[in-house]
C-alpha cells in the first residue's frame, strides 16, 4: 500500500478546492475514543452507536450527540431542518466542528449540514461501511433525496480529515459488504484491464483477508483521487465515475431501496456492459468476461422485483440528463469508459426489458 507514512499510519492526501484533506488508515476511531473535544458535535449512525458503545462510551456520554437511523428516508431534504434544530438545541455555534460516524447516509447528512449551517462548519469523518471507506468518503459530494427521488440536491463540502480502519468492517452484513465491493469493481473497471483482473482474482479473498481488503480499498481511493483532483466539480473526467449509476440509482428508487446502493450499482454496471454490447461498442465476449463477477456480487437479490414503469420514471429524473436525452456512461471495455446522451425511445425501453428478462444479475 502506497501513501505517506505518518506516525505509523498510512496517509493518502486529497487535493480539494478548499485545500488538502487527508485519509488516515489506522486504528478504529482514533482520536474519538477519548471523548469529544471542545466545540465538537457528534452525528452518528444509531446502529453503530449501539454496536460500539463500549469503545465510544466517553464520546456518547456527552450532551453534544445526534443519533440518526441511517436510512434513505432519513437522508431527505424534508428531514434536514429536524437535524439542524436538534444541533441548535444542543448549543452548536459558528466555529464548531461536526464529527460524522457511519456510512454514506450519515456522510451525506453531515456534509450537507456543514455547508449550509452558519454558512459553513468544519467536519471530519469516520466511515464505518465498505462503501464509504472505498468510495464516497473522498470527492466532497453530499447528496440528499427529495420527494422520493435519489440525490436531487447536494453540495461540494470536503471534510477536514477521514479516518479509516478495516476492523470496523468485520461487523457488516454480507449485503452491506458486497455493496462496497460493487463500487470497488466500478473504479477498477474504469482504471483498466490490469486493475479489473486484479479485483477479479482477489474477489474470493476480500471478505476474509484484511490485508487484501485494505490494499483494495486503498487502490480504489487512489483511482478515484485521480479523477476528482482533475475535475472536482463534475464537468468532464469525473462524470465517468457515474459508470453504472444512471441504471443503479433508477433501480434503487424503483425498488424503494430494497436493493442496497452498491448492489444496484453492480446491476447497473452489468446493464451498462449489456447496452454497450447491444450498441456494438464491444463484442459479446467482453460482456461475458465481466458478467460472472457482477452476478456473484449481486447474488441473493434476484428475487427483488424491479417495477419497470418506476424504473423508467426514475432514470428519466436523472439530474445528468439533457432534456429528453438520457445520460449514460458506457464502455468499449475496461479502461475505455465514456459518457454520452441517448434517446429515451422504444429501442431503449426494449433493451431494458430484454436485459431484465434474459440477463439480469
Amino acid at each position: 500500500m502506497g501513501g505517506i507514512l505518518v506516525n505509523n499510519s498510512v496517509v493518502l492526501p486529497i487535493q480539494s478546492y478548499r485545500g488538502i484533506y487527508e485519509v488516515h488508515f489506522g486504528v478504529p476511531f482514533a482520536g474519538l475514543r477519548e471523548g469529544l473535544k471542545e466545540k465538537e458535535y457528534l452525528v452518528i449512525d444509531r446502529h453503530v452507536a449501539d454496536l460500539y458503545a463500549p469503545v465510544l462510551a466517553k464520546a456518547l456520554a456527552e450532551s453534544r450527540v445526534l443519533s440518526i437511523e441511517a436510512t434513505e428516508e432519513n437522508k431527505s431534504l424534508e428531514k434536514i431542518p429536524e437535524y439542524v434544530m436538534a444541533l441548535t438545541r444542543q448549543g452548536i455555534k459558528r466555529g464548531c466542528t461536526l464529527v460524522a460516524v457511519g456510512g454514506g447516509v450519515i456522510q451525506d447528512i453531515v456534509a450537507f449540514i456543514a455547508e449550509v449551517l452558519f454558512r459553513g462548519l468544519s467536519w471530519r469523518f469516520y466511515p464505518t461501511t465498505l462503501l464509504a471507506q472505498a468510495d464516497s468518503c473522498i470527492g466532497s459530494k453530499s447528496s440528499i433525496n427529495v420527494g422520493g427521488f435519489k440525490n436531487q440536491v447536494g453540495t461540494l463540502t470536503p471534510p477536514n480529515h477521514i479516518h479509516i480502519s478495516s476492523e470496523v468492517l468485520e461487523t457488516l452484513s454480507d449485503a452491506d459488504f458486497r455493496s462496497g465491493i460493487g463500487e470497488m469493481i466500478k473504479v477498477h473497471l474504469i482504471a483498466g484491464k490490469d486493475d479489473f483482473e486484479k479485483i477479479q482474482n482477489d474477489f474470493p479473498r476480500l471478505k476474509n483477508d484484511r490485508g487484501v481488503l485494505l490494499q483494495t480499498i486503498y487502490r480504489s481511493l487512489e483511482i478515484k483521487k485521480g479523477f476528482i483532483e482533475k475535475d472536482e466539480f463534475d464537468r468532464k473526467e469525473r462524470l465517468l465515475l457515474n459508470f453504472g449509476h444512471s441504471f443503479g440509482h433508477a433501480i434503487e428508487s424503483a425498488t424503494q431501496y430494497q436493493i442496497p446502493h452498491g448492489i444496484a450499482v453492480t446491476i447497473g454496471l452489468d446493464m451498462a456492459y449489456f447496452f454497450s454490447w447491444q450498441f456494438n461498442l464491444l463484442p459479446q465476449e467482453k460482456f461475458l468476461r465481466v458478467h460472472p463477477l457482477l452476478k456473484k456480487n449481486s447474488n441473493g437479490f434476484e428475487a427483488v422485483k424491479i417495477p419497470f414503469e418506476r424504473f423508467l420514471t426514475s432514470i428519466r429524473k436523472d439530474k445528468k440528463n439533457l432534456g429528453s436525452r438520457l445520460s449514460l456512461v458506457l464502455t468499449r471495455g475496461p479502461g475505455r469508459i465514456f459518457q454520452d446522451f441517448y434517446p429515451d425511445d422504444a429501442c431503449f425501453q426494449k433493451l431494458c426489458t430484454q436485459y431484465f428478462k434474459e440477463w439480469r444479475v
